[in-house]
């Protein structure tokens, strides 16, 4: 994936759910470009981050075997804007689980406010099929979210399911990793 709009994972349930958080800046560029008198996180942004986080649960579903790539978006309805200082939590839920992809329930929370209400479908790519763009540019892996899962101050377990289930991966304690 070429760019992350997640800046954590604080939750990460596997084939369930997953909770991702992305704080905004004013040293982000592109809040002051759509209204220069008012800068704002970009909705089209917002949906990314929420796509991510859903895709991300629906890749780790299948141990990443399959490219994951969004389908379509029946449901996104809007209540505000985010602007720098906002925290956002990308909720997902794992709705459904199919061998040509799946469904997730998403809501982004701002500063514990709803703000996004959405729903995204997912379809795996045909393995059969030559990927023109090549996987390494656009396919997230075990490798990205573990690597995610780890800046989450330790929270990373052994078999991705939640912060306090198990401990982490070496036999370290709670919180070191």
């Amino acid at each position: 994936m070429r760019w992350v709009w997640l800046d954590r994972f604080e939750e990460f349930y596997s084939r369930k759910s997953a909770r991702a958080v992305k704080l905004v800046s004013f040293a982000e560029d592109h809040v002051h470009e759509q209204f220069p008198a008012y800068p704002v996180f970009p909705h089209s942004l917002v949906m990314e981050g929420l796509a991510q986080t859903g895709g991300i649960l629906l890749g780790e579903a299948n141990d990443f075997k399959e490219k994951v790539v969004l389908a379509k978006i029946p449901k996104a309805v809007f209540h505000g804007h985010a602007t720098p200082g906002d925290r956002l939590d990308y909720c997902a839920e794992l709705l459904e689980l199919r061998p040509e992809g799946g469904i997730v329930a998403l809501k982004a929370l701002k500063n514990g406010e709803l703000m996004v209400d959405a729903e995204i479908v997912y379809a795996h790519l045909d393995q059969a099929r030559e990927d023109p763009l090549g996987v390494k540019n656009f396919v997230f892996s075990k490798e990205h979210l573990i690597s995610l899962l780890k800046t989450a101050d330790g929270s990373y377990r052994a078999g991705i399911k939640g912060a306090s289930d198990q401990t982490a991966e070496g036999g370290s304690p709670p919180g070191q990793i």
